[in-house]
């Protein structure tokens, strides 16, 4: 799609349809929405003009949702929580990272912060960043 060459009058008639803007109301916001399912149904008859015209929605769209329906950045022992959640992880599993079963539970609860040198470990444990523990 992107070697395409894109037609700026076909592009500015396809924005002068749509009418694009950043969105500050719900109504807005659902018209928005109604135009990206419009040109989505199209699949792949849709022209380059509205595939662009599409990733401007689409910004457009996931700049407002995070604006006024963004959620908050979890914990680090939140993330920890999750993630040993989706793995089927027992506390007992990171013993041997935390070398002590209370400081484990400590960290979970949240009545200990991660170390930095126990958020590498986690982070190769897990194979994420660092970060999220931090």
């Amino acid at each position: 799609m992107g070697a395409l060459a894109m037609d700026d009058k076909k592009y500015a008639r396809v924005l002068a349809k749509i009418l694009p803007r950043v969105i500050a109301t719900r109504k807005e916001h659902e018209r928005m929405l109604a135009e990206v399912e419009k040109l989505m149904d199209k699949g792949e008859h849709r022209t380059t003009e509205e595939d662009a015209a599409l990733d401007l929605m689409v910004r457009l769209i996931k700049d407002y949702e995070e604006e006024h329906h963004g959620l908050p950045d979890p914990s680090p022992h939140e993330m920890l929580a999750y993630l040993m959640e989706k793995r089927g992880l027992k506390q007992a599993d990171l013993v041997p990272i935390f070398n002590s079963r209370g400081y484990v539970s400590d960290v979970i609860n949240g009545k200990r912060a991660v170390s930095k040198a126990h958020a590498k470990q986690l982070a190769v444990f897990f194979n994420v960043s660092a970060d999220l523990f931090i």
